[in-house]
């Protein structure tokens, strides 16, 4: 057999199937298959079909309630874009949730990775208690999160918990907490650094114990001070867990759900504390909008899509500047 170009090629043994240029013997494919359908099977049942569903979804105006389903095409990427470049948007409704949820994420992340890095370079030094001290900061992290969540609740109840038994007593101005439009974010968010901060710590310091003795003690040699050698030659070698870091950190914040649900139901005071997912949410399960919902998921999932791409571009174009 002869290909277009004038080579030769060569023909299927019996018993070989040719796939990319490459020999497999049938039998071991058959298995290969076998062994890969029931995963491909549930992919396309759990992801792929559902996926498909929400994106017809999105282009009707399928109500539960109603029983009704009726094709409106981009009507409700409309319904729930229009008017973004006006600050009436912002203050109600999806907008108001966008910008909860960019708030939370833009503070969840910075100090998250911040506060992570700075607590790992710490517990990688010979301080006291540091097997303790690992443990502690990993411990809330195995804590289910509606069981911490609800201690937290009565961490700040403002009656009878004790962050305001607290304050009374260094004779500071005690707060709502949870109950007030002005505290109520900055208590969820107290709470989630307390409960996933451990994660990235250990992340961090995996990192920073793999670090080759030789860099840092050739960076000694050459007189570079403490600052010196964390700033150029341990962040930067830690460039992959930071980007994995910020990656899952956008994920986690921009699709978190369970502790506002379970703090502040019904979006807090205000809906100082409603965000995208519980826009969502209730969208679909409370007045069963299904279509709405279903175009709102799909914006929020273009913006982490387009986030999280953003991010690995400019650290793949970091690490191409530094090598």
């Amino acid at each position: 057999m002869k290909k277009k170009d004038g080579q030769d090629e060569k023909p299927a043994k019996k018993g070989v199937v040719r796939l990319f240029g490459r020999e497999y013997k049938t039998n071991e494919m058959i298995v290969g298959i076998l062994f890969i359908l029931p995963t491909v099977a549930f992919l396309i049942f759990t992801f792929i079909i559902p996926v498909i569903d929400v994106v017809e979804l999105s282009f009707t105006n399928f109500s539960m309630s109603a029983g009704t389903m009726k094709g409106v095409g981009l009507g409700n990427y409309k319904d729930l874009l229009e008017g973004f470049f006006t600050k009436e948007y912002w203050e109600d409704g999806f907008g108001q949730a966008m910008r909860n949820t960019v708030i939370y994420s833009l503070l969840k992340l910075t100090l998250d990775t911040g506060l992570a890095l700075f607590f790992a370079v710490l517990l990688d030094k010979n301080v006291p208690l540091k097997k303790f001290l690992r443990s502690t900061f990993f411990a809330p992290v195995v804590v289910p999160m509606v069981a911490s969540s609800l201690i937290w609740m009565w961490f700040y109840d403002p009656n009878v918990g004790p962050l305001n038994q607290i304050l009374q007593f260094l004779g500071l101005p005690e707060s709502k907490w949870l109950y007030h439009e002005s505290t109520a974010m900055l208590s969820i968010l107290i709470f989630s650094l307390w409960k996933g901060i451990g994660y990235n710590i250990i992340l961090f310091l995996a990192g920073l114990q793999n670090i080759s003795d030789s860099y840092v003690e050739a960076a000694k040699l050459d007189g570079a001070s403490e600052w010196q050698l964390f700033w150029k030659v341990k962040f930067p070698l830690l460039r992959p867990i930071t980007s994995f870091v910020i990656m899952m950190g956008i994920i986690n914040s921009f699709k978190v759900f369970a502790e506002f649900n379970v703090m502040t139901p019904d979006g807090g005071p205000l809906g100082s504390t409603k965000l995208v997912v519980s826009y969502i949410y209730e969208l679909a399960f409370t007045r069963g909008r299904m279509g709405r919902a279903s175009a709102a998921a799909l914006i929020l999932f273009v913006i982490i899509f387009v986030l999280t791409q953003v991010q690995s571009i400019l650290n793949a174009k970091k690490t191409i500047d530094v090598d």
